[in-house]
């Protein structure tokens, strides 16, 4: 029989082993793109990126600069989004052939371009300088991509013309880690450590801390056993749970369906679930009911069990509730995988599990950590009634989530369902009879979950209205056109992130002063529901999740500004005044 140090190396060489293997095969599949059509040519649920849907060509010759789109077939580019500026802010005359009149649903009768442009600039400078050239377009099937602006290094005496990076400058902020990688093997292994970063730190969410905290409680109750295989049975539950999230992702998205990381929280009935379960669970460690072999106490029962199978489950509700969370670095890791090919979209969601399951794992794993657990005793049973009020207040807060969704009326039918469980908890102790009316009841909390008066559909907040406006594609266009600043907030009354940078810093007085010092308008994109058009824009900025923040400079041809996920109100400030200074 081996020691236990000897089985904890050879689990961590098991370990090393399968993530070698997963980017040897994935790396193997990098050539095949499952969702890239063959001929190059977007249909309705594929658009390509901007640098291949419009390719920029450019030569110097007789003292002016020749640049050439080759436009891909589907796409067009608009004349009035141009424009052709040094790195001093000097704009270039610009000789840009008409183009086709066209009807568009943003700016009215506009001007395009299809198939191949030509554009020469004039009078430019004679020493060599750095050119900004800015374009934008859509795609006929209907995704409209933001102004793209691409950097030049132009050589009038050496008639040469070469791309170079975005300079650097004081308003271009956006953070790099939330930027779309490019698709190769550094990028990709590079994505795949912010994944696992990322998960890490979604152990630190509210969301997921009583359900973590379950399992080290159920530690300091089996000091005899082997942990390390709890360890290896929790992980092995959070990346199935991953796995499986990401190929429902993958389904839909095949089915052309526009959905993101939170998808499942879109939906009432399925808050009000979660809801019965938190309540459920949080009436166990009150002492209300006792963990048996029964059938209706599954989900606690199979996350609370002593055995394997019980870590194995407290890996599935931890990735369940970690749902409306979204953690610094996984923005940009989902937003990767949604644009890679199926293989490569399930590793990174590999390693957003791995990553979250590696605080526990670690815990298992050493045996010197384990010790500062103290061992059983009154404190354990206390602490075990103490855990029940954060799951009663995850309860509560499902069921205001609800409310939100589909109104007071909804959230009462979840409330009668959660009284309906505790009634049926208590009538299951008597007999036959009493298990009878008791499932009958928990049946009737079911039923009210499938009530029409759960379906989706929009309520308006009533709350902070006059401070900004919903957002909506032709809203956004029309300020811009105006030449007003904008800054976006992506939230959800389902993402905790949200709610708290809405709390903390954009209800601060410093930022709400900043935006009335600078005329900014503030727009809020709500996707506490389904809204496709909400998703194609976190996909224009490489998310898959929210929160997503971006600001737009008064001038129209400028870069927007994304900003990190996690906001203090120095940031907005200093974003915005960057600008306009």
């Amino acid at each position: 029989m081996c020691s236990a140090r000897s089985l904890q190396q050879r689990l961590l060489s098991f370990i090393a082993i399968a993530l070698s293997l997963l980017v040897i095969a994935v790396n193997a599949s990098a050539a095949s793109d499952p969702f890239k059509s063959p001929t190059g040519v977007a249909t309705k649920d594929e658009f390509l990126p901007v640098d291949e849907a419009y390719r920029l060509s450019a030569a110097v010759e007789g003292g002016r600069v020749l640049l050439r789109w080759e436009i891909a077939d589907g796409y067009y580019l608009y004349r009035h989004q141009f424009a052709f500026k040094t790195a001093e802010g000097a704009a270039l005359d610009a000789e840009i052939p008409p183009g086709k009149g066209k009807e568009d649903e943003y700016f009215g009768h506009v001007e395009v371009y299809y198939h191949t442009l030509d554009v020469v600039l004039s009078n430019i400078p004679t020493q060599p300088f750095r050119l900004a050239v800015t374009a934008q377009g859509c795609a006929d099937a209907g995704l409209c991509y933001p102004p793209n602006t691409r950097y030049l290094a132009i050589d009038p005496a050496a008639h040469t013309a070469d791309f170079i990076a975005k300079p650097a400058t004081k308003t271009s902020t956006i953070d790099s880690k939330s930027a779309p990688a490019p698709a190769n093997a550094a990028s990709w292994l590079a994505m795949l450590l912010l994944a696992a970063l990322g998960g890490s730190i979604l152990n630190l969410m509210p969301c997921v801390f009583p359900v973590l905290s379950l399992k080290v409680l159920g530690f300091a109750s089996h000091h005899e056993k082997h942990q390390a295989l709890h360890g290896v049975a929790y992980t092995i539950g959070v990346v199935c749970s991953f796995l499986v999230v990401a190929a429902v992702l993958l389904a839909l998205k095949a089915a052309g369906q526009a959905v993101g990381w939170g998808f499942q929280l879109q939906q009432p009935w399925f808050v009000g679930a979660l809801a019965y379960l938190f309540f459920a669970m949080g009436l166990s460690l009150s002492g209300f009911w006792e963990l048996g072999g029964s059938w209706m106490g599954l989900g606690n029962q199979l996350a609370t069990s002593p055995g394997y199978r019980g870590s194995f489950f407290t890996g599935v509700l931890a990735t369940l509730v970690a749902s409306p969370c979204t953690a610094p670095f996984m923005g940009s890791a989902l937003g990767y995988a949604a644009t890679q090919s199926a293989p490569k979209a399930l590793a990174v969601f590999a390693a957003l599990g791995f990553g979250m399951a590696l605080p526990m794992l670690i815990l298992c794993l050493s045996p010197k950590l384990l010790a500062y657990i103290p061992k059983p005793g009154l404190w354990m049973e206390r602490f075990k009634q103490a855990l029940a009020y954060p799951l009663y207040a995850t309860a509560i807060w499902l069921c205001w989530i609800v409310g939100r969704q589909v109104g007071a009326t909804a959230m009462a039918m979840v409330l009668l369902g959660a009284l309906l469980i505790t009634l049926a908890l208590w009538l299951w102790r008597f007999g036959l009879f009493g298990r009878t009316v008791a499932a009958a009841g928990l049946a009737l909390a079911l039923a009210l979950l499938a009530s029409p008066m759960l379906t989706a559909s929009k309520v308006q907040s009533g709350t902070d209205s006059h401070a900004w406006q919903p957002y909506s594609e032709r809203t956004l266009a029309e300020l811009r056109a105006a030449g007003k600043p904008v800054f976006l907030n992506v939230t959800a009354d389902w993402c905790i992130t949200c709610l708290t940078n809405e709390k903390v810093a954009l209800s601060s007085d410093a930022v709400k002063t900043a935006f009335a010092n600078n005329g900014i308008t503030y727009l809020k994109a709500d996707w506490t529901h389904y809204d496709p058009a909400i998703t194609e824009l976190l996909a224009r900025f490489g998310r898959n999740g929210i929160p997503l923040y971006v600001f737009y400079p008064a001038d129209s041809h400028a870069e927007p500004v994304m900003l990190p996920q996690l906001l203090r109100p120095s940031t907005i400030v200093d974003t915005v005044n960057g600008a306009r200074g």
